[in-house]
């Protein structure tokens, strides 16, 4: 009976697995055929853990790549302002209660299993580590009553508006990116490695500024001299090209997060739906990929500027393996 056992095991694994992509992926095709994207406007900034708009963690500690995504977009479809998320035991422990009947939210975390195989040009048994991505459920402290106050605490109110859009200016002049101004068209070009980007004065306002400078320089990093991302474009609009475009377009969504801006679609880019649907619906892991060298991209500009997290304090498997304890 015991090898029966481990088999359906293995089977169920292997299913929930598969699951855990197609439930992500469904989701943002479904808002894009929408028309909606995923990753626009998810946050609220009556909170007082507002000021940092990435989804958090109980611990305070912020979620990254695909989890960002996913957490947002279960922010807006069930209207929470809240942007702190805890396991039911967490909640259990901080003396608190889930209410009955709240929907709970996926998030996922990165695994791999050990398998014996027989390798055919040794004839000999190899242990080899097979990556695959498994989830667990949340929910966000709106859903939770009896939590301690600053859980659900107001934000204070913002003395000087106009700082947060000088620490953006600071943010990006310490990339040192080639950044040059003029025409009506933003855009990065590798082959002379720079940003171009039209006038500060011809935006609708600074932060629309800043937030399309962030899609310029998540492209930016791709270049061979910094992360050397590859997805084989080969002309505008192939499929190469759209994986590109998706990547920059959570990049630039992460850092407005990280830099505290108001981020809303770019109408040229609505172009790129249909594209980035035709990726998404021919390969359930793309927008897990996607995800993966946004958050590596953002890594790498808060590196080269000063201002990445201390490594230790925010590990973030570490924390991911004490929720799932929890």
């Amino acid at each position: 009976m015991k090898p029966t056992k481990k088999k359906q095991k293995t089977a169920a694994d292997r299913a929930s697995r598969q699951d855990v992509y197609e439930r992500v992926t469904a989701k943002i095709v479904t808002d894009l055929e929408n028309g909606v994207r995923t990753w626009m406007k998810p946050w609220n900034a009556d909170h007082a853990a507002g000021r940092i708009t990435r989804p958090l963690r109980a611990n305070g500690k912020a979620y990254k790549g695909i989890n960002i995504v996913m957490l947002w977009a279960s922010a807006v479809e069930q209207g929470f302002a809240a942007p702190i998320w805890m396991t039911y035991k967490q909640a259990q422990e901080l003396g608190a209660q889930v209410r009955k009947g709240s929907k709970g939210s996926l998030v996922v975390y990165a695994n791999k299993l050990n398998r014996e195989e027989i390798d055919e040009a040794t004839g000999e048994t190899v242990e080899r580590e097979i990556p695959f991505m498994k989830g667990y459920t949340v929910f966000n402290v709106e859903q939770i009553d009896g939590l301690p106050a600053h859980f659900l605490a107001p934000a204070l109110p913002v003395s000087d508006p106009v700082q947060k859009i000088d620490a953006a200016e600071a943010f990006f002049a310490a990339t040192r990116a080639d950044i040059r101004h003029g025409g009506n068209q933003a855009y990065y070009t590798a082959g002379e490695d720079r940003i171009q980007m039209p006038h500060f004065e011809t935006f609708r306002d600074a932060e629309s500024y800043y937030a399309t400078l962030a899609h310029e320089l998540t492209h930016w990093t791709k270049h061979d001299k910094r992360l050397a991302r590859e997805f084989g474009r080969k002309r505008w609009g192939d499929e190469g090209y759209a994986r590109e475009e998706l990547v920059a377009e959570l990049g630039s969504a992460f850092l407005a997060a990280e830099l505290g801006l108001y981020l809303e679609p770019r109408e040229d880019h609505a172009a790129y739906i249909g594209s980035w649907l035709r990726v998404l619906k021919e390969d359930k892991r793309a927008i897990f990929q996607a995800a993966a060298h946004a958050q590596r991209a953002v890594d790498y500009l808060n590196r080269l500027t000063g201002r990445a997290e201390d490594e230790a304090a925010n590990d973030n498997e570490a924390e991911e393996r004490q929720e799932r304890a929890a």
